[in-house]
């Protein structure tokens, strides 16, 4: 319930202006058997909160003109709750006094008092009606002082969601053109291979590649690219990767897998390791003459996922564990993914594998469909 008040910005207004009035009458009750050192008449009891709701309804009206002055510049913001607060506390001053006199009167003491006073009574009565003022005014005055800070709080936290969300939609568009980038960059190497195959006029593997590549895509396009899957979901998806290039590859491409035990449920993003076998690939074992294997390891430590993709090819130098002038898309992708959606919580890097071959391992917080909720 309070949830719901807090989030329904009319509702929130209402407990809070009530509450605010209450409280107000509450005070001047305490106030008036503080100052006597008697218990409040109930006449005058009637009276405070009877004034109280009167304030609440003459700072109920305030509420919509300044609600009003919020769509103007910001000086006749300023110029309107300065006329408000004049306005709004002489009227409660009226109210007060005519309820006073007319509620609970003037008693005999009071006006033996005044008539004592002689001269001095008419100063009295003028200075009594200048500190009615005042505390009218003030206590107007701390009403809109308090509206105009809690507006002006939810338009900031207004703008900051709106700020927030437009990021966030950003953040969604920027890595989903990075992962569907992959698709292209992935179906213009297959559709080559399949074209020198035609070339070569070895039909069939021709078309089991074309099948195997349908299968591939049918996977990757039901997946969405927000999505985060399981290292096994990953895994599969790349079985379907490599039984397209096994048709080229025959016995020169083999794959080696050690996921340990808690590893296969982590959530990781959606085709993160294609791309990199795909390079391995290309770049590795394509060039060795008796082709080569790929293994791919992945285990939890002190709360990460830790995957290691290596290969046995020919190798790449590396300067600062970069390679040097490497422009391609792979491996770009997948850098610009995981600095999107972990930021500084990740690890990306490149080393040598002995006695040959490149080892690409990854560090991303772990976390499990379990764990996520």
């Amino acid at each position: 319930m309070i949830d719901d008040v807090l989030k329904n910005q009319s509702k929130l207004f209402w407990v809070l202006h009530l509450g605010a009035w209450l409280a107000w009458g509450l005070i001047a009750k305490y106030a008036y058997t503080a100052a006597t050192l008697e218990d409040v008449p109930p006449s005058y009891f009637i009276y405070v909160m009877v004034i109280s709701a009167v304030g609440a309804l003459i700072t109920l009206f305030l509420r919509y003109f300044y609600r009003w002055s919020f769509t103007k510049p910001l000086w006749l913001q300023a110029l309107a709750f300065m006329a408000g607060t004049v306005a709004g506390g002489y009227a409660w001053m009226l109210a007060r006094t005519y309820i006073y006199s007319h509620w609970l009167g003037v008693d005999e003491k009071e006006t033996a008092w005044m008539e004592s006073m002689g001269e001095m009574a008419e100063v009295y009565e003028k200075v009594s009606y200048m500190s009615t003022f005042v505390v009218a005014w003030f206590v107007i005055m701390a009403w809109g002082a308090l509206y105009f800070f809690i507006k002006y709080y939810q338009l900031y936290q207004g703008a900051q969601k709106k700020a927030l969300k437009s990021a966030a939609m950003a953040h969604e568009a920027q890595l989903k053109m990075l992962r569907y980038q992959l698709n292209p960059h992935f179906l213009f190497n297959t559709l080559n291979a399949i074209s020198t195959l035609v070339l070569e006029q070895a039909t069939d593997d021709a078309n089991r590649m074309v099948t195997r590549l349908s299968s591939f895509l049918r996977h990757s396009l039901d997946n969405d690219p927000m999505k985060l899957v399981t290292l096994d979901q990953e895994i599969r998806a790349l079985k379907l990767y490599l039984d397209i290039e096994k048709v080229r590859f025959e016995d020169r491409l083999s794959l080696e897998l050690d996921i340990e035990g808690e590893a296969s449920d982590a959530l990781i993003p959606s085709l993160l390791l294609q791309p990199l076998v795909e390079n391995a690939i290309k770049y590795g074992i394509a060039r060795a003459e008796d082709g080569g294997t790929l293994k791919i390891a992945a285990r939890v430590f002190a709360g990460d996922l830790l995957i290691e993709l290596s290969d046995d090819g020919p190798g790449v130098e590396l300067v600062d564990g970069q390679i040097p002038g490497a422009n391609g898309v792979g491996l770009r992708n997948t850098r610009e993914r995981l600095e999107e959606l972990y930021g500084n919580r990740h690890a990306f890097r490149l080393s040598n594998t002995q006695p040959h071959g490149l080892t690409i391992n990854i560090r991303i917080p772990y976390e499990s469909k379990s764990s996520k909720y």
